[in-house]
């Protein structure tokens, strides 16, 4: 298994489902990297004592988090929109959806998607992506 480095973003109505979502996969999480947008790293780190790299709360926070994707030097997002409640910076969003596009890396917006791609992180599946990376 190669480390990886993992970004978790959650809107307000998703940060709870977020943070029981980092306690049930804490001890995949505690052997990569994590970072998050300030408010939801916060969250998760109380939440399970994971060392979270925290960027600015936000839509800043999520730029930050997409500037890192466009530059490959994040392997997987997991990102717990709020479908419902209409968003003023659906064009950030759409930005780091991009970024993940070019570079192929793993992207979640649900529980369920995001379950898969943790376990086969903890499977290794996502080694590919440290070999892209050296190469």
């Amino acid at each position: 298994m190669i480390f990886m480095n993992v970004a978790l973003i959650a809107h307000d109505k998703k940060k709870e489902l977020m943070a029981s979502f980092c306690v049930a996969y804490r001890n995949i999480f505690k052997r990569h990297m994590l970072f998050a947008t300030g408010t939801t790293g916060a969250i998760i780190g109380e939440a399970t004592g994971l060392n979270i790299h925290r960027f600015l709360p936000g839509l800043a926070g999520e730029q930050q988090i997409a500037a890192r994707a466009v530059y490959n030097e994040m392997d997987l997002i997991i990102f717990f929109r709020d479908p419902i409640t209409a968003k003023s910076h659906e064009p950030g969003i759409n930005s780091l959806l991009k970024a993940c596009d070019e570079n192929n890396i793993p992207f979640a917006t649900n529980l369920g998607t995001a379950e898969i791609l943790v376990k086969g992180l903890d499977r290794g599946d996502l080694d590919w992506r440290g070999i892209l990376k050296t190469s």
